[in-house]
């Protein structure tokens, strides 16, 4: 919200709120050297997500446990040349080196929608976020995405890097992203440069189609990664970006909290590594939903590491499932908000949290 020409009193309320947010940041960083784990010792992976170069520094700061989201979009919008595969390279093992040991997670280009280079030609679409993106985009030009696979094998020579696949609807793209792969990593060894013989490769679950198809998913993917933003968008029908609908955007419907949980029991079943890489999990009561319904590793924006490993050091798992029961029970978003926050008032001072 911005306030234009604010009034003595909205300015002396403005300082206030910063006043207290300074003080709750102060707060937050006392846990920095403490565990992540849960009142009742459950251990949580708290890692990035990183969009640009210069948030590297603060996530390594605030104590992220590697990257579960590493963009690589700003490698290409708004340049006038694609990067090249040294670039690429460079680029990844900067970012390994500043998390090592933790292992980072690479997103492929997640091109398409409102990110297309300058170099690239892409004709105008009536509906771009329904349309050609992503791995979509990447499939139709190997000589776009080969050089950025060839760049993550090099990276990956010494450095535990895994990539990601966005936008997933069904097997295919991940079989043939697998061979692509195979194919740069066994061009790499017959060159004589030195490449990682294959890396992780996983999937981003954020359509609802790659929900559905997730027990066959995980016979072609080593893990999952879910995103919270599009899979609400897809989900609901509702574009995320529309102030009108911005009500009907949350993560709390039952729609989706039943997508979320379905993601954690295939992945249990089939022994299948999952995390979530969207911003839901940055708030403190979706917090408390993801942990009840049995994710154990997460991937926020570094600003909001410290707040969260804080707020999870303040609950227990036991809690956070019984909310998470009670939730997938519920016919409302409204109503999953309310349980979640019953079951963090006796925990947690909402109030001061801004909520």
């Amino acid at each position: 919200t911005v306030i234009i020409t604010p009034t003595r009193d909205e300015l002396a309320a403005a300082r206030l709120k910063v006043t207290k947010r300074q003080k709750l940041e102060l707060t937050f960083e006392g846990v920095l050297s403490e565990p992540s784990v849960t009142l009742d010792g459950t251990a949580i992976r708290l890692q990035a997500n990183v969009d640009l170069p210069e948030e590297i520094d603060l996530a390594v700061r605030h104590g992220a446990q590697g990257v579960g989201l590493l963009r690589t979009e700003f490698l290409v919008t708004g340049k006038t040349h694609l990067p090249t595969e040294d670039e690429q390279t460079d680029y990844f093992r900067r970012v390994a080196s500043a998390f090592a040991p933790n292992p980072i997670t690479i997103r492929t280009f997640d091109l398409g929608g409102d990110k297309f280079p300058a170099a690239f030609e892409a004709a105008n679409e009536a509906n771009p976020f329904l349309g050609w993106r992503s791995i979509r985009v990447c499939l139709d030009h190997e000589e776009l995405f080969r050089p950025q696979l060839r760049a993550l094998l090099r990276a990956a020579r010494d450095r535990p890097i895994r990539a990601m696949i966005p936008l997933v609807t069904n097997l295919e793209e991940v079989t043939r992203t697998r061979v692509l792969l195979n194919e740069e990593a066994a061009s790499l060894a017959a060159e004589g440069i030195p490449a990682a013989a294959s890396i992780p490769l996983g999937v981003m679950v954020e359509t609802p189609a790659a929900v559905i198809l997730a027990d066959q998913l995980a016979s072609v993917s080593d893990f999952f990664s879910v995103g919270t933003n599009d899979l609400t968008q897809y989900t609901l029908a509702v574009d995320r970006g529309n102030a009108r609908l911005a009500p009907r955007f949350t993560p709390h419907d039952p729609a989706v909290v039943r997508q979320l949980a379905r993601i954690v029991t295939v992945a249990h079943e089939t022994d299948t590594p999952v995390s979530v890489c969207g911003e839901m999990a940055s708030d403190p009561l979706t917090l408390v939903l993801l942990l009840g319904i049995g994710y154990r590793e997460l991937s926020v924006s570094p600003p909001t590491l410290l707040m969260l490993k804080w707020i999870l050091r303040s609950l227990p798992v036991a809690a956070c499932e019984a909310a998470a029961t009670e939730a997938l029970s519920a016919v409302s978003a409204k109503a999953v908000a309310e349980i979640l926050r019953q079951a963090v008032t006796p925990y947690l001072d909402l109030p001061q949290l801004g909520l």
